[in-house]
């Protein structure tokens, strides 16, 4: 123990400290306390506060998750949208493909129709000296296959459809021009066919505006083709095709001459062509032999009936060819030229008889020059 300064011993091994070392180890402790009692406030708080921090930081991340469940709902559907729109438009241009692709099909059908009244044509004679257009006379459907470009497709059927409306318009008037040219030609030789319209009848229906189809034009030209038909028919029936093959002379026409026995004034009801024995004699015209056989002054003579009252007359054959009854046609021979019967050297002697009568053959003889492209 130290007194004023003076160290003051209280036994072995013990020694005094001063009493400022003693205070300072209780601030220390005082200290820690606090810091304790400090750290244990902070952790009741944070106890305390702990469901409201962690609501508040579930809040801010259900707000975020909603907003980009929301943003990927949104792209979802305009990518739904996109696709549907697209499905639209691939769905339009699928139905317009098949409708092209179905007015494809019906126009072949249809250039295949106008094909087939174009041979028609042909077989009746129209195409020859007609005014058919090489394009209907040799009217093909052009290529066409299926192709997404349903642009290009609309185009090609369009100029299939034209061509063949074109085809249709030169049948039709090639098929009127030449029925008309014939019933013309016929009138001349008293030879008249009903050619008007048939009966119809029904109530009154408004025409449809939108106009008549390639198929209704095909009927009508199918129509005119059958007139055609029928006024070729009653053509092949008249007697006006030469009667006589290769080159001819006309060595007497019908009419008043002077007879070649009795040397005075005489009728003659026929017309002579000069032709050597032998020569083929052909038919008129279409027709039923009547008469095979000698016939008084005709000598060896043969007689067709070509219906309507006419009828026509060969004599002095030297050959008869044909029978009684048998069906002729027109140029087909009816025999071999002679000079048998009341004749005075070989040739033919030709009738063209009307009702029983008589008439002049040089007239039916010009109207077979001017429609010989027919026959």
């Amino acid at each position: 123990m130290q007194v004023n300064g003076t160290t003051i011993s209280l036994g072995r091994g013990v020694t005094a400290k001063p009493r400022s070392s003693g205070r300072a180890g209780i601030s220390v402790l005082f200290g820690a306390v606090g810091l304790l009692l400090a750290s244990n406030v902070v952790t009741g708080l944070a106890l305390f506060y702990a469901p409201e921090i962690n609501a508040l930081l579930r809040d801010d991340n259900s707000v975020i998750l909603t907003a980009y469940e929301q943003r990927i709902t949104q792209l979802r559907l305009e990518v739904d949208r996109l696709h549907s729109r697209q499905y639209a438009q691939m769905g339009d241009m699928n139905l317009q493909m098949h409708d092209l692709v179905q007015q494809q099909e019906v126009l072949f059908e249809q250039h295949e129709y106008v094909r087939a009244l174009t041979e028609m044509a042909r077989e009746l004679g129209i195409s020859s000296g007609s005014a058919v257009s090489d394009t209907a006379a040799t009217i093909s459907p052009p290529a066409i296959a299926p192709t997404d470009d349903t642009a290009a497709l609309a185009q090609s059927l369009v100029a299939m459809q034209e061509e063949t409306r074109q085809a249709l318009v030169s049948l039709s008037d090639a098929a009127h021009l030449s029925t008309n040219e014939i019933l013309t030609g016929l009138q001349p030789i008293g030879i008249e066919t009903d050619m008007g319209s048939p009966a119809v009848g029904g109530p009154f229906i408004p025409a449809d505006i939108g106009g008549s189809s390639i198929i209704d034009e095909a009927n009508a030209v199918a129509a005119a083709l059958a007139r055609y038909q029928t006024a070729r028919q009653v053509l092949l029936t008249a007697p006006i095709q030469t009667p006589i093959a290769g080159a001819h002379t006309v060595t007497s026409n019908f009419g008043n001459r002077t007879d070649p026995f009795l040397k005075r004034a005489a009728f003659h009801a026929g017309m002579d062509f000069r032709a050597v024995t032998g020569t083929p004699v052909r038919a008129a015209a279409n027709g039923i032999v009547t008469v095979a056989g000698t016939n008084g002054g005709y000598g060896k003579m043969v007689e067709i009936d070509h219906g309507n009252g006419l009828a026509t007359r060969y004599a002095h054959l030297n050959q008869i060819l044909v029978a009684t009854g048998q069906t002729i046609e027109g140029g087909a021979s009816v025999g071999l030229s002679g000079s048998t019967g009341r004749s005075t050297g070989p040739h033919l002697h030709f009738e063209v008889r009307r009702g029983g009568s008589a008439v002049d053959p040089a007239h039916f003889m010009a109207a077979g020059r001017n429609l010989a492209r027919y026959l």
